[in-house]
């Protein structure tokens, strides 16, 4: 698995059960340090500027250690480094407990509570804050930093019990030196608005040598989430009307060969079938190896999110080149927002523990998360320590990869929509096996849509 998916104002009574696929980063590589895995591989850094500090310290709180379960493994060598120097700064110690490779976060937080032992801060998927945050989370709804993550919240029963950490995005990476040298012109993304639009680039990649122009990842948490998610997020563009569309599926009042996003939903997905470099055998797709093909040129685009910058950078990608992405395009109409706006949404969320943690721990924490929004020095480590983009207004700070830096430019031109559908856990993998019989021809739209309405009628 790479990702899982995000979340926006979410009004929910939705019960636990059900599983957010958030766009979070399981095995991708991040941020302040080197890949994790390798040691010898040199740690790369950047610099953040201290002289400037005018966060007010509750000098109090000296002495005071708190813990930080980190889910998100990227960036395990940055939060140390974080929490390292808010140390310096405020006297609280920061310990940051990484989950281990096979715990879910979920598991591993449930085990600390009935070790009576929970972390006084936890990085969670949005899912499990959801499950957890009524019995063990701490009311966050009167933090500061909330007003400037307006539009980023989650919301448990017009709580708010979670920090929103990151937002990540998704849609079609293009290589804008790859278009541009194969057509000998400008390329201008914002040009490609429809479908029809979309083809007819390809088929003029296609005239001037680039025989199939997209990379098309097989795996399940790919087309069983990041693809067929499309048809829940696009009912409206807000999580709300996507779990709307899920529950009408579910009752059997929506039905799927009559409902205009799935028709369209494949249409899109047909045409990244049939230009796709692996079409011969789709399921025998290397993950790795469609990076390289991006990168080198032999296909020009790559349905993925902004976490694949490392896979890029590692096939040769440098950070000073033009990558972008183009919207999951839909039908063609150049007014429908799906056409013109990329999914983009926080997918980490750090809840406070308000069952364990004493009340000089919960004050340590909550000053920890508003030093990351409202300290000079926390703004800069959020974005170039971590190297994620920040879901909180006052930040000043851009991302420097291009991936990253792209979905950081649409989300404050207006062009995201902030959507993320609950399903339940196995959604991925049940639908995205059913996903990808459709993709390798071995059925029909008839029968994946009986598939997809199978699941849901099986749902509580």
């Amino acid at each position: 698995m790479k990702k899982r998916f995000a979340s926006r104002v979410l009004t929910l009574g939705i019960a636990a059960a059900l599983m957010l696929t958030m766009l979070t980063g399981c095995g991708v590589r991040f941020g302040f340090a080197s890949d994790p895995d390798d040691p010898n591989e040199e740690e790369k850094t950047v610099p953040i500027d201290t002289s400037i500090d005018t966060f007010e310290y509750d000098t109090s709180l000296e002495g005071t250690s708190i813990t930080l379960l980190n889910s998100k493994a990227e960036i395990q060598t940055a939060l140390e480094e974080m929490g390292k120097v808010f140390e310096e700064k405020s006297g609280v110690h920061v310990e940051v407990m990484p989950v281990t490779d096979g715990d879910s976060p979920y598991t591993k937080v449930v085990s600390l509570y009935n070790s009576g032992t929970p972390p006084t801060l936890m990085i969670l998927d949005t899912t499990d804050v959801i499950a957890l945050a009524e019995e063990k989370g701490e009311d966050l709804s009167g933090e500061p930093w909330t007003a400037q993550a307006e539009g980023y919240l989650t919301t448990v029963n017009g709580k708010v019990y979670s920090f929103p950490l990151c937002i990540e995005g998704r849609g079609i990476i293009y290589n804008q030196k790859v278009i541009e040298d194969a057509l000998g012109e400008t390329f201008d993304p914002k040009t490609i608005q429809t479908q029809d639009d979309f083809v007819e680039l390809l088929d003029r990649l296609v005239d001037a040598g680039i025989e199939k122009p997209i990379s098309l990842a097989k795996d399940d948490w790919s087309v069983g989430a990041h693809h067929l998610q499309y048809i829940y997020e696009t009912y409206d563009g807000t999580s709300d009307g996507a779990a709307e569309a899920i529950e009408e599926i579910k009752a059997g009042d929506l039905d799927l060969n009559k409902y205009d996003r799935m028709s369209e939903f494949l249409d899109m997905f047909d045409i990244l079938k049939k230009y796709n470099v692996a079409k011969a055998d789709p399921l025998g797709a290397d993950y790795d190896e469609m990076a390289i093909d991006l990168v080198d040129g032999k296909t020009a685009f790559w349905f993925n999110g902004n976490w694949a910058w490392p896979n890029l950078q590692d096939a040769g990608a440098e950070e000073d080149e033009a990558y972008g992405f183009l919207p999951y395009f839909m039908n063609n109409d150049p007014d429908d927002f799906a056409n013109q706006k990329i999914q983009a949404s926080p997918s980490k969320q750090v809840m406070l523990d308000g069952q364990v943690a004493t009340e000089e721990e919960k004050a340590a924490a909550k000053e920890f998360l508003n030093w990351i929004v409202f300290s000079e020095i926390g703004q800069q480590m959020l974005v170039k320590t971590c190297n994620i983009i920040p879901p909180f207004q006052n930040n000043p700070y851009e991302p420097s990869d291009p991936l990253s830096k792209n979905i950081y430019e649409q989300v404050h031109a207006g062009t995201t929509f902030n959507a993320s559908a609950i399903v339940p856990n196995d959604h991925w993998s049940v639908l995205g096996a059913a996903m990808q019989k459709y993709m390798a021809d071995r059925c029909d739209r008839k029968e994946l849509i009986r598939d997809i309405e199978d699941y849901w009628a099986e749902q509580e």
